[in-house]
């Protein structure tokens, strides 16, 4: 499906989707600026977007892929693409890889993680079948053992690796527990976390002779934001022409930023989905312009929709109805995620405050902890795997929970890791 026009793609969800109906109801027919649409309220839309009675969705699901995104209450969030979205999603990815340093009969692991409608390791495989190069295709997944994942690069001589920086130092410590490198790979792919720099010491001995470089920046819900950017930057990235429109808005007017340098909210409308419309869409992250004359941009850590800690997600808005469920007292009276990192790897920290002098109970910690860790069963099994610290719960003061500080306003998620 060729890439719409904006004033096509509000036009269609204005007529067959209703959660677009009702949002756009006041705005006059033939909108073809961003800037003249309401940017999509993250509760609002997912509670639109449902199994059951959806309103988002422009027509029926009969032909499509469902993929599990990002969340951490009971009810669980999907996205939806149709055959040809999805084709066309793979196929503007996988010509991407050919920036990040794909060559043509590059043997690549593909070692995501599979299964439970996650969309990583499919993505990425349907994404090499359709780059503009030829390559050999290894369907490793992210389960697979330190060891198999070894032998597999060995037995085929795999130039490429791809898969979350976390599994990449997994792998990268077990070669090196052995006094192991694999010198023939030249190019660590990573995508789905951020890279941090504390990271390139240990890639750079297990392998000696690799380049790290980003995939691509997508999400399953959002779909396509920034094909990677070749140089020694990770985080720069282009957005995806025709497919997608990539804007990054002031947190606190909502207004465009256009200069250089400046971090605010990255918003994306992705211009070839129509099943499930995603216009002016907040993903989740923020971004900067580059100083560059070419429209490429920087990831600069998560914004107020949710916290991104190694492969785990959690969403403010869900971490809060948690919390709500679990403080029957009503002492929690302020909410922030930090993340953080801390010996080479992520950490998350609930940063509760209480208006009350008291202490609150160490067992109403516990609760929202043990909540949110059983609604994300994710979040232990990294844990687990030696890829995150431990849940932490903070509790403080109102005084101590940061601000934006021109605005005052709370800052949902704090990012205080420093990405490469």
């Amino acid at each position: 499906m060729p890439a719409s026009s904006l004033r096509e793609l509000v036009s269609f969800a204005r007529e067959r989707s209703p959660y677009y109906q009702e949002l756009y109801a006041g705005l006059p027919q033939g909108v073809d600026e961003p800037t003249a649409l309401p940017v999509v309220d993250h509760a609002a839309f997912w509670a639109a977007n449902t199994l059951r009675d959806n309103r988002v969705l422009t027509g029926p699901l009969t032909d499509a892929s469902v993929f599990k995104t990002g969340g951490t209450t009971g009810a669980p969030k999907f996205s939806c693409y149709a055959r040809e979205e999805w084709r066309e999603f793979v196929t503007a990815y996988g010509r991407g890889m050919t920036a990040a340093g794909l060559r043509p009969d590059h043997r690549v692991v593909n070692a995501f993680y599979a299964g439970e409608l996650y969309s990583s390791f499919l993505f990425t495989h349907m994404s090499l079948e359709h780059a503009p190069v030829t390559n050999v295709r290894l369907p490793v997944s992210g389960s697979a053992s330190p060891a198999y994942t070894a032998a597999v690069v060995e037995d085929f001589d795999a130039q490429v690796l791809a898969t979350l920086p976390t599994k990449l130092c997994q792998l990268a410590d077990h070669l090196l527990a052995q006094g192991r490198t694999l010198p023939g790979v030249e190019l660590l792919l990573f995508a789905g976390e951020a890279f941090f720099d504390d990271q390139r010491p240990l890639l750079a001995k297990a392998f000696p002779n690799a380049r790290v470089q980003s995939l691509g920046c997508a999400s399953v819900d959002a779909g396509l934001l920034g094909e990677p950017v070749p140089g020694d930057d990770p985080s720069l990235h282009r957005p995806y022409h025709p497919e997608t429109l990539v804007e990054i808005l002031d947190e606190d007017t909502g207004e465009p930023i256009t200069e250089p340098g400046r971090a605010g909210r990255l918003v994306v409308t992705a211009l070839t989905r129509r099943l499930m419309p995603v216009i002016r869409y907040p993903v989740g992250d923020r971004a900067a312009w580059s100083e560059r004359a070419d429209g490429t941009f920087r990831l600069a850590g998560r914004s107020g929709e949710g916290a991104r800690v190694s492969g785990v997600t959690l969403y403010t808005a869900d971490v809060r109805q948690i919390i709500a469920a679990c403080d029957t007292e009503g002492l929690v009276t302020g909410v922030q995620l930090v993340a953080r990192r801390r010996d080479g790897r992520d950490l998350l920290a609930l940063r509760l405050a209480t208006a009350r002098h008291e202490h609150p109970p160490a067992v109403l910690g516990e609760a929202i902890a043990a909540g949110i860790r059983a609604a994300r069963p994710e979040y232990d099994q990294f844990v687990t795997a030696g890829q995150l610290h431990p849940l932490e719960v903070e509790w403080s003061s109102h005084r101590d929970l940061v601000v934006n500080s021109r605005s005052g306003k709370l800052i949902g998620v704090v990012d205080e890791r420093v990405a490469s």
